[in-house]
């Protein structure tokens, strides 16, 4: 995992070569801001997984133990389901940078979020549901809590940085 880490300005860069000579000047101007916003935003995701969401798992499985059950967690398993949590918030924290170019292109606009910030609350708790690993609601809502931010940190972002048209809306 170091080694994705180490070499992903390598790999980046190379990607960047590959993809710049079809874009037009317009569509370039945009790939400074979604590096940016990716990565701050993968970067806050993965800090709040390994600061708040896999400590709040790990004390939750570790609250299980009683006199017959002892918390023995080995640790193959145990980093596969850390990297998980790692990647799953990492991705869930791109919402923000999505709903930016989305709202750029003129496809989605803060009323449309607005208007269905319902169908978004239920589709977040689905998800939180069946990223978390364990089933007692407190995970679930770390997990859920930071979407629904994300979700209402979109709506702000689709009114700042939408289309003059949207604005009107």
């Amino acid at each position: 995992m170091a080694g994705v880490f180490l070499a992903s300005p390598a790999l980046l860069s190379q990607l960047w070569l590959f993809v710049a000579p079809g874009l037009y000047a317009r569509e370039k101007r945009y790939a400074i801001p979604f590096v940016a916003f990716s990565t701050l935003f993968f970067v806050a995701g993965g800090l709040f997984s390994h600061f708040i969401a896999f400590q709040a798992l790990w004390n939750f499985f570790a609250s299980l133990e009683t006199d017959l059950v002892t918390f023995t967690p080995r640790i193959a398993p145990m980093f596969s389901l850390y990297m998980r949590m790692l990647l799953a918030f990492g991705v869930v924290f791109q919402m923000p940078t999505l709903a930016f170019f989305l709202a750029r292109m003129g496809l989605i606009t803060p009323r449309f979020l607005i208007r269905n910030f319902k169908y978004a609350v239920l589709i977040i708790f689905i998800l939180a549901a069946a990223l978390t690993a364990s089933p007692d609601p407190v995970n679930q809502l770390i997990m859920a809590g930071p979407m629904l931010a994300l979700y209402g940190l979109s709506i702000l972002i689709a009114w700042v940085f939408g289309t003059a048209n949207d604005k009107e809306d």
